[in-house]
């Protein structure tokens, strides 16, 4: 010990001690953010999916069919909403045009510059 008697002198586990807790606790916390934050398998061992686990909405992304499904009426609504009139926004005044018709537009406005 030292000369003086009124100092301590940690004992040399303290170091050791000190590192195991808080290793624990970070462990622990791991623990806790992995049982609590993250996501519940929506797949089985295989990696397959049961559409069963998923929302109504969601179910299309399941098949292939369903996909192409999806692929197909996005495709629509595209050429569609490109070759048609139709409101986007009423109230502020907003219309879609079909696009040979907004070139038409834009050269003509061009045109006159």
């Amino acid at each position: 010990m030292s000369d003086n008697p009124q100092a301590y002198a940690f004992p040399q586990r303290t170091p050791v001690f000190t590192a195991v807790v808080v290793i624990l606790a970070a462990v622990f916390c791991g623990w806790l953010i992995n049982r609590y934050y993250a996501p519940a398998p929506a797949f089985d061992n295989r990696g397959n999916a049961n559409p069963a686990d998923f929302a109504e909405e969601q179910r299309w992304k399941m098949t292939p069919e369903g996909r192409a499904k999806a692929l197909a009426d996005l495709q629509q609504k595209a050429r569609t909403d490109a070759t048609t009139y139709g409101w986007i926004d009423q109230p502020k005044g907003i219309v879609r045009l079909p696009i040979e018709r907004a070139i038409e537009l834009t050269a003509q406005e061009h045109a006159r510059k």
